[in-house]
């Protein structure tokens, strides 16, 4: 039986890391963990998130971002988040779309579709 989602794997290209670090680490606050020996010599940058969930960023040969698969991040103050993104240059398109949440996409530094989510108000 399956208990909870240990990780997500979004794909980049090669000698993304340092970007990956500036976006995922330092503008989302991500935590960066340590990737096995082996897998490290893939490349790519592995962070953790609340309760142990995991976002992997691997390296992709030509590496296309996909337009619509992506993970969704449950945020708190999602205007604040907003706000921070676009400041940093990072475009946040709106959706209205998913009745009882507030929630706006952005790409990453690669091309990826990121979904940021949070439940409105009761």
């Amino acid at each position: 039986m399956l208990a909870n989602i240990h990780h997500v794997q979004i794909a980049a290209p090669r000698a993304c890391e340092d970007a990956a670090r500036k976006f995922y680490g330092e503008l989302l606050g991500l935590r960066e963990i340590a990737k096995p020996p082996e897998l490290k010599k893939r490349g790519g940058v592995w962070f953790e998130l609340g309760n142990g969930q995991q976002l992997h960023i691997g390296i992709e040969q030509d590496f296309v971002a996909p337009q619509k698969a992506h993970p969704a991040f449950a945020a708190i103050n999602l205007n604040a988040l907003r706000e921070k993104l676009n400041a940093a240059g990072y475009a946040t398109q709106d959706d209205d779309l998913f009745i009882g949440y507030n929630r706006f996409y952005a790409r990453d530094p690669f091309g990826n579709r990121i979904e940021f989510i949070e439940p409105l108000a009761q």
